[in-house]
């Protein structure tokens, strides 16, 4: 059982009746949301620690910026570079 303030229900109670939902649905959102945060800090917290204790080298940054530059150069409206007299 969850204890709530009287407060923290009524403004519970309140977004629930505006968006058509109860109580329950809305705590469970919540939660999920809350622990999906915690769970990608940690991941984040791993990846941080992972290239701390192994440093990407310089060729692979290079790569890495080759490869950013290939995506955003695909992603505007003009789509992918094409070959001459190719539509």
């Amino acid at each position: 059982m969850v204890q709530l303030s009287d407060e923290l229900l009524a403004e519970l109670d309140a977004r629930a009746a505006r968006e058509g939902r109860n109580r329950s649905e809305l705590i469970r959102e919540a939660l999920t949301g809350y622990l999906a945060a915690d769970r990608e800090a940690e991941i984040d917290r791993l990846i941080v620690e992972g290239y701390t204790r192994a440093p990407q080298t310089s060729e692979e940054l290079a790569f890495g910026g080759l490869g950013a530059r290939t995506m955003l150069a695909n992603a505007g409206p003009w789509g992918p570079p094409t070959r001459e007299g190719e539509k």
